[in-house]
């Protein structure tokens, strides 16, 4: 029985322990599902969790605006990443790909949201380029002002939800500045004559990505999300919401990988006793516990800071963020090797947790580049 002790954490109201309680609920009716046909799997899960009411906190109710609840967002990504990482995954891009029109778009571009909220569309984040990936700054992709369109030429790549995807919030140099300072964003449909899905790409735990041409894609100027030229600060105010989000979900990986070592060693005998006797496995249980419990301080701490109003997060997420990824591959390492071969057997648990958790330390920001981010807050 996974340890549910932190929601008595001061951080929480009741309503996101009733929240949780409820998804956690959810979750065990209705997960895992099958991963064969991952697109199929996605648009399936997006739809059922939007049925359920559980992507509303994805994006800004129009009929009552007001902040995400990123604490919300954080246990929704813990408690659906221990039961399935691609609902975790179908969730977390659901808040991503729309958190721009969330946070600046305008009353006609926010009319997507209904939509996305109830899983009725589907929605990704294009920022990474084959040439900036952490490097925001440094991308070629540029969107063209001819009279009241804006003509978008290049290219995206990893992109999540690429070509399952309804709408894409697209960033490109407008060049009203050099580097950073000439970057827009933009809302572009799927159906844009000019988009193309260039290539689908297939990594170690199977998810829709994709890369996305851009060939002379004319879109008018009120799909400008924000300002010409906030792009950087627009995608960077996004990454703020949800970087923490990326180490709940690391943090439900982490659990899980607790949970099914806790199990194994009660269960399995070696040396004529339970595994759990062995004072190394003792010694390695308690490190797992510990890095749990410290990564879930971090990442609640992120996101009630942010719930409370600070402008900006980013040293908190990013601190969030880097040690719960990391901490949560050890943890999961950890596991692997208490079970043994079963630990590498394809299709078991712990298995595809080790495959879950490794691009978590790489999307969102690096963890090198967390160290740079925190490094240059606390100077």
């Amino acid at each position: 029985m996974p340890d549910r002790s932190f929601l008595d954490w001061p951080f929480f109201e009741q309503r996101h322990r009733d929240w949780a309680d409820k998804l956690d609920a959810w979750c065990a009716k209705n997960l895992p599902v099958d991963h064969s046909d991952v697109d199929a799997a996605c648009r399936d899960l997006v739809a059922r969790l939007g049925e359920a009411g559980f992507l509303k906190p994805t994006a800004l109710d129009t009929d009552n605006p007001g902040p995400l609840d990123v604490r919300t967002l954080c246990l929704t990504r813990e408690t659906l990443a221990r039961h399935d990482g691609l609902a975790d995954f179908a969730f977390a891009m659901q808040g991503l790909g729309t958190g721009a029109i969330s946070l600046f778009g305008t009353p006609e571009q926010q009319q997507w949201l209904d939509r996305t909220r109830a899983g009725k569309a589907i929605s990704a984040f294009a920022l990474s380029e084959p040439r900036s990936g952490s490097d925001v700054a440094n991308m070629d992709m540029t969107a063209t002002r001819d009279g009241d369109d804006y003509v978008l030429s290049g290219e995206k790549t990893w992109i999540s939800n690429g070509g399952i995807a309804d709408l894409y919030t697209v960033f490109a140099r407008t060049g009203e500045a050099p580097g950073a300072k000439g970057i827009s964003a933009f809302l572009v449909p799927a159906d844009t004559p000019g988009l193309e899905v260039a290539e689908r790409l297939d990594v170690i735990a199977p998810h829709p990505l994709a890369r996305l041409s851009f060939n002379d894609v004319r879109v008018p100027a009120s799909a400008m999300i924000g300002k010409p030229g906030e792009g950087f600060k627009i995608a960077m105010s996004v990454l703020d919401v949800f970087r923490s989000t990326v180490g709940a979900a690391a943090l439900g990986f982490a659990r899980r990988a607790l949970d099914e070592t806790l199990d194994r060693a009660g269960s399995r005998e070696l040396f004529g006793a339970p595994l759990f006797e062995l004072q190394m496995v003792q010694g390695h249980i308690a490190d797992m516990a510990l890095d749990v419990d410290a990564a879930a301080l971090l990442i609640y701490r992120a996101a009630w800071t942010k719930d409370m109003g600070a402008p900006r997060v980013t040293r908190e997420a990013a601190m969030a963020k880097l040690f719960a990824t990391d901490r949560a591959q050890q943890v999961i390492d950890k596991a692997v090797q208490i079970h043994g071969g079963d630990g590498v057997r394809r299709g078991h648990i712990v298995e595809s947790l080790y495959r879950e958790i490794r691009a978590l330390r790489i999307y969102e920001g690096a963890s090198d580049v967390q160290k740079v981010v925190i490094a240059r807050q606390i100077k």
